[in-house]
């Protein structure tokens, strides 16, 4: 195991376990939490843009990105604020277990397999990754249907595929948008406070996409 890998790997479960704490505990340190994400994460995708939009023809435009960057992080917000306190700590962190998950599955894949690259916006994206993250999306479902210990409803079912698939696919579309803007200015990672992954934004894009995703599916009821 390389040392790049390792760091990656402790980094991930100190996270993971740091999410699970701010999760459970409360929902004033939850959302304090989540205050501190988005903060982080606004001023990386500030600083990742910077290069690119700062230039003298583009820097009208800068200040869309910024502005985008923090409706969107707004909506991030809310969304985990409302998942959390209308279906509960546990529905949150089953559906970050998916999230966490499917991130796995392509870094597996598209490390052991590789093969054709995904998309040219970004280059180390292969499709074998793509299959891997929809594959691993669905362990979750299927440990919390063999642990059968947590007051959810999921069940390993079509419908729940489905749903683990939409939020595998969430957190792709958000990687790739994340990846495109850093391409775009010519960066690799957002930052360098997670050793192993770079930035906060590095770890969070998918995570910022899928949830909002499941707030919308929940509240016009497709699943």
């Amino acid at each position: 195991m390389s040392s790049e890998l390792r760091k990656r790997i402790i980094t991930s479960i100190v996270l993971f376990m740091i999410a699970i704490l701010l999760i459970s505990i409360n929902e004033t340190i939850f959302l304090i939490g989540i205050f501190v994400i988005i903060t982080i994460s606004f001023l990386e995708w500030n600083k990742i843009n910077y290069k690119y939009f700062s230039k003298r023809k583009k820097k009208d435009k800068f200040i869309y990105i910024r502005i985008a960057g923090a409706v969107y992080l707004f909506i991030f917000f809310i969304s985990c604020m409302n998942v959390r306190m209308e279906y509960g700590k546990f529905f949150l962190i089953f559906i970050l277990c998916i999230c966490i998950s499917s991130d796995i599955g392509g870094y597996v894949f598209g490390k052991t397999i590789g093969g054709k690259k995904l998309i040219k916006i970004s280059p180390n994206k292969t499709i074998s990754g793509s299959i891997g993250s929809f594959v691993f999306s669905m362990f979750p479902l299927f440990l919390l249907n063999f642990i059968n210990q947590v007051d959810l409803v999921f069940n390993f079912s079509l419908k729940y595929i489905f749903f683990c698939l939409a939020i595998s696919l969430s957190c792709q579309i958000g990687d790739l948008i994340i990846s495109y803007f850093k391409r775009l200015n010519k960066v690799k990672n957002s930052g360098n406070i997670l050793p192993g992954h770079g930035g906060l934004l590095d770890r969070v894009d998918g995570i910022i996409f899928a949830i909002p995703t499941v707030f919308i599916l929940l509240k016009i009821q497709i699943f």
